[in-house]
């Protein structure tokens, strides 16, 4: 099981900080069995605090260089960081990245032994129309989906911070269909809060979840670990 937590662009770094010290803080006497990695924005990266993990929400593919606004590999290592987020739908359409350019990436990436959490997912048009699954088969075509340090994670962007959730159907069989492409974790993002993990976290073909603007609350946060927690041990 392992949850995630994108910050975006919310939170100044001293806000961030304060938020994991106090995460650490709630979590302090819990016998956690996930992994637990908070993304947050470039300029508020730091070192692992406790059982978190920090993770980068993007990165140029390249050691260092002239690329004016972006962050590299030398500058995430500074803070020993191991995950590395990559293909979010926020990227793909406001930022316009390619599939070509996420590629790129991805096998920098590789090539560097990191962390890779691969963002995928439809918009609603292409869900009406039935073709969810071959859409994203087409986002992974020509990547290593055999790499050991791959996860994924599908976030219909139709639900990313909508409110809207696909149902319980509809994410079980997508998750399915995933596992089959590959024996990596799949994992589920797109309105996941605290009222409705527990039931995305019972699918059987769930590892976990990325949340987004509901991890920002920090006792609403812990208590989604507690619960992915409790459902850990019930799989174990």
């Amino acid at each position: 099981m392992i949850l995630l937590a994108n910050f975006k662009s919310y939170k100044t770094r001293n806000e961030t900080k304060n938020y994991l010290l106090e995460l650490n803080n709630l979590l302090k006497n819990i016998n956690i069995l996930d992994e637990i990695i908070v993304f947050p924005s470039a300029i508020a990266l730091q070192n692992t605090i406790g059982q978190i993990s920090i993770g980068s929400q993007n990165i140029y593919p390249a050691l260092n260089g002239p690329f004016t606004g972006e962050i590299t590999l030398q500058q995430i290592d500074e803070f020993n960081i191991e995950y590395v987020l990559i293909g979010h739908s926020e990227r793909r359409d406001i930022l316009n990245e390619s599939i070509d350019f996420i590629a790129k990436k991805f096998n920098f990436l590789v090539e560097h032994n990191k962390k890779i959490v691969l963002c995928i997912g439809e918009s609603r048009e292409i869900r009406e129309r039935g073709e969810t699954l071959a859409f994203l088969k087409s986002q992974l075509s020509n990547l290593d989906l055999n790499y050991k340090n791959l996860t994924i994670a599908y976030e219909p962007i139709w639900a990313i911070g909508s409110g809207l959730t696909p149902t319980l159907n509809q994410i079980e069989e997508t998750l399915q269909f995933l596992a089959d492409l590959t024996n990596k974790k799949i994992i589920y993002g797109g309105s996941v809060k605290l009222a409705n993990i527990k039931e995305i976290l019972s699918l059987s073909s769930c590892n976990g979840v990325l949340i987004g603007g509901a991890s920002l609350n920090v006792q609403d946060f812990s208590q989604m670990i507690k619960i992915a927690s409790s459902i850990n041990k019930i799989r174990s």
